[in-house]
């Protein structure tokens, strides 16, 4: 096998977990091939540890698979049960130290930060310390909900230590970035808790530090669709259903989306699909079957990667009611750009977070925690004309190619291409 030329190493979560940057992972991998990569690799977490983390994950059967010249890479534990947690880290550093050390020169992009930035920082310190050939480039991009759950929880229950730990490895990268404008000022005013308790200075480092890259969306895959009998097999008709695709949280705003869709007169004959797995998903079927709508809405939690863009180009309207919560806020809102790309009926949607970058003026926004607007939005959608409908259609589609994700990658790069990599010994022989 010959060695390879140029190296882009991504870890995540990744497939098959439900999330943003999951899907990211595989974009940017398949981007890499388009842009002369030879060795592209995604390490991430085994199945069995995903899935005994309660994440809302994907069927397995249903996950596209990716392209040749993309490796899965999935390291087994190091050490034994006296180690608990630590051994799946162990494992994911100790495989890119191998990866940093054989000379091959590598993009190495961490995307959520705690622990994969972490687990980057700390391999290329480790790879640095051999002596041995090492030409990497980092890149750690904050997705938001990162920095709520772990460096405002550590502020939160004075863990300073755990929160500069996030902070000082995120730094460390070559280049920081953020998905969304909100995600940068979200790390800023964290950072800047972190050094109002402690006399640091880490939000004036991120303040100069951090710039923003949107998300990569597979914009191909929602154009141009081919004929499918998606619909049929679910019992839906085009036009005839209200849609939801997202995870199934809380912040999610489902439970207003219900109360919304039963009062809603145009929307009287349709049904509700709603699509997706995670932690509310009893308690919503339980709303659901007491809605006066029980009878017209469906639960999906069984929809593969082949199956989304014709869900979403089929329904007759796409709301994503997202609400500001304190485990989670809605940094950019990958699925909207994935349905305005798809086309169909407009989508209904929050300022929530991020959401304003990702839409623009191409959704109909309402206020949070509003069923009687989203009822009032779906009574607008609804009753709209051929030519309204196809006016807000073209709009969002305009929008959306901006986040393709050949583009985003291009974008990456040019900042790679400024970095001045430090210390690469020349190989002995």
């Amino acid at each position: 096998m010959s060695t390879p030329r140029r190296r882009l190493v991504i870890v995540v979560r990744a497939d098959p977990v439900i999330c943003g940057h999951s899907g990211e992972a595989r974009n940017l991998a398949e981007a890499a091939l388009d842009r002369g990569f030879d060795d592209v690799r995604i390490v991430t977490w085994p199945i069995e540890r995903l899935q005994a983390t309660g994440l809302p994950l994907k069927p397995l059967d249903g996950v596209l698979p990716y392209s040749p010249g993309i490796t899965v890479e999935r390291p087994e534990p190091v050490g034994d049960y006296k180690v608990p947690d630590g051994r799946w880290l162990a494992g994911i550093t100790g495989r890119l130290v191998e990866l940093f050390t054989d000379g091959v020169p590598t993009i190495a992009m961490s995307l959520y930060l705690s622990p994969h930035s972490l687990a980057i920082a700390d391999a290329v310190r480790v790879a640095r310390s051999t002596g041995l050939p090492v030409n990497v480039v980092t890149v750690a991009e904050a997705v938001g909900s990162d920095v709520t759950n772990v460096v405002r929880a550590c502020v939160e229950n004075d863990q300073f230590g755990a929160a500069a730990h996030v902070l000082s490895s995120y730094l460390e990268h070559d280049i920081c970035l953020a998905v969304s404008a909100f995600t940068r000022e979200l790390i800023i005013s964290e950072a800047a808790a972190v050094d109002a308790l402690h006399g640091t200075t880490f939000a004036a480092q991120c303040r100069e530090r951090v710039t923003v890259s949107y998300p990569a969306v597979d914009v191909g895959s929602y154009l141009n669709l081919p004929p499918s009998d998606v619909l049929s097999s679910r019992g839906l008709s085009p036009d005839g259903y209200v849609l939801f695709l997202s995870r199934l949280a809380h912040a999610k705003g489902v439970d207003d989306l219900i109360e919304g869709f039963a009062t809603s007169a145009a929307a009287s004959s349709l049904q509700l699909v709603i699509a997706g797995s995670g932690p509310d998903a009893a308690r919503l079927r339980a709303l659901a079957e007491e809605s006066s709508a029980a009878s017209r809405i469906v639960f999906l939690d069984d929809v593969d990667d082949a199956e989304k863009a014709h869900l979403m180009a089929g329904a007759a309207a796409y709301v994503l009611p997202s609400k500001p919560r304190p485990e989670f806020v809605e940094t950019f809102g990958i699925a909207l750009v994935e349905k305005m790309l798809a086309g169909g009926g407009p989508v209904i949607t929050t300022d929530t977070g991020g959401i304003g970058e990702a839409v623009g003026d191409s959704a109909l926004i309402v206020p949070v925690d509003s069923p009687s607007a989203i009822a009032e939005a779906l009574d607008r959608v609804l009753s709209m004309s051929a030519d309204e409908r196809a006016a807000w259609e073209q709009r969002a589609r305009a929008h959306a190619l901006q986040f393709d994700r050949v583009a985003v990658l291009d974008g990456i790069l040019a900042r790679v291409s400024r970095v001045q990599v430090p210390w690469v010994p020349t190989p002995v022989g």
